[in-house]
């Protein structure tokens, strides 16, 4: 097997930090060790360091222990893990697919109300879906009426900020939601006539905000609990579930977001089960068979898709249903809940099919993103 380059493209702030090892939860070992394994040395870049007229660019190598920028040949085939967001950027982008540079995982960011309308179209999905629609004062009132407890989140949000839980207790409505008054970060306040605040009306129809039905999760102490499942192409250019752990909520709120204090552990943790059985293999099937459906019904309509972290829910019932899709999954908290071998292999997957993608570059037929700003 030939020893060929592949590109790991990163954001301006973690390309700063790969001189000394500051590239938070991002594990330059991993990349390296998983490259090596298929014949391959891994550069890291930035998309503005690209010079594609000249086909050059320049990156980090790793060289007698130390990280050294050099300029070097333009990697054939790139991964993806930074957002680009602006149009200059997207268009550069675009030119790289144009002139036959591999990038998979171009975009890693959708906004959540276009992703739940991509997995509606799937007659098998729909049953895996919460209700939801697009935040309008209309569709709000609609929702009040039919749903007693309600999860309202930015669109193109992400670790969990901006996101409001609406329920009714007692007869009354009440709001959860991030607050700098509280010491804990959260807050639950009772609503006046069942009325938002003004403040959090004036955000939701402002931006782009999603309500939808909250689901009665499992509990672990107390706490609700929903499943980060890794789903990545491999080898074989499939998408195959590399993994999945647990995640439980803080004591003072209701997102099991790591970045906001979630707690993490492995599924059978979680169920409170000292031991595998036959229970959890079933469930875990269950889990992975949807969580694949989902790779493969968003990659029919999104080109270059390869990595995600998908957040599924189960309900006490044993029913799964869809919260979140990642395209840009952090997995460290397969590191945080002891499963290292899962870990590892979430940075081993990528650069398997990016060797797919370098061993059939010329029979793999190019796919242009096309940039539909709506769906960011």
């Amino acid at each position: 097997m030939p020893q060929e380059t592949i590109g790991i493209m990163f954001d301006s702030r973690m390309y700063r930090g790969i001189p000394a090892g500051r590239t938070g939860q991002e594990s330059l070992a991993n990349y390296e060790l998983a490259a090596a394994s298929f014949g391959l040395t891994p550069c890291f870049l930035r998309l503005e360091d690209i010079d594609l007229e000249r086909k050059v660019c320049r990156a980090y190598v790793k060289k007698e222990g130390q990280y050294v920028r050099e300029r070097i040949t333009l990697p054939s085939v790139i991964h993806n893990r930074a957002l680009q967001l602006r149009g200059a950027e997207q268009r550069q982008i675009t030119r790289l697919l144009l002139q036959g540079i591999q990038v998979y995982n171009v975009r890693n960011r959708y906004h959540k109300h276009h992703v739940h309308d991509m997995l509606q179209q799937d007659p098998f999905l729909r049953a895996h879906l919460p209700y939801a629609v697009k935040a309008t004062p209309e569709s709000l009132a609609y929702m009040m009426r039919h749903y007693n407890d309600l999860v309202i989140k930015p669109s193109n949000g992400s670790i969990g900020h901006g996101i409001m839980r609406l329920f009714q207790q007692e007869g009354h409505w009440k709001l959860t939601c991030e607050t700098r008054a509280s010491r804990s970060g959260w807050a639950t306040f009772r609503l006046n006539r069942g009325q938002l605040p003004s403040a959090a009306l004036r955000r939701i129809f402002r931006h782009a905000y999603l309500i939808e039905e909250r689901i009665p999760l499992i509990r672990h102490e107390g706490r609700p609990v929903d499943l980060r499942v890794s789903v990545q192409r491999g080898g074989d250019g499939l998408w195959s579930v590399t993994g999945m752990f647990a995640k439980a909520a803080p004591a003072h709120t209701f997102v099991t977001n790591i970045a906001q204090g979630g707690k993490v552990m492995t599924v059978s943790e979680a169920l409170g089960l000292n031991e595998p059985g036959t229970g959890l293999f079933h469930l875990e099937a269950r889990v992975a068979a949807v969580a694949a459906r989902i790779a493969h019904t968003l990659s029919a309509s999104l080109p270059h898709l390869a990595d995600l972290g998908l957040d599924l829910g189960i309900t006490r019932g044993g029913d799964i249903f869809f919260i979140e899709c990642n395209g840009r999954d952090q997995r460290y908290g397969f590191r945080k809940a002891g499963m290292r071998e899962h870990w590892q292999l979430t940075y081993s997957k990528p650069m398997a099919y990016g060797r797919l993608l370098l061993d059939q570059k010329f029979s793999i037929p190019r796919q242009p993103q096309t940039y539909d700003r709506g769906l960011y």
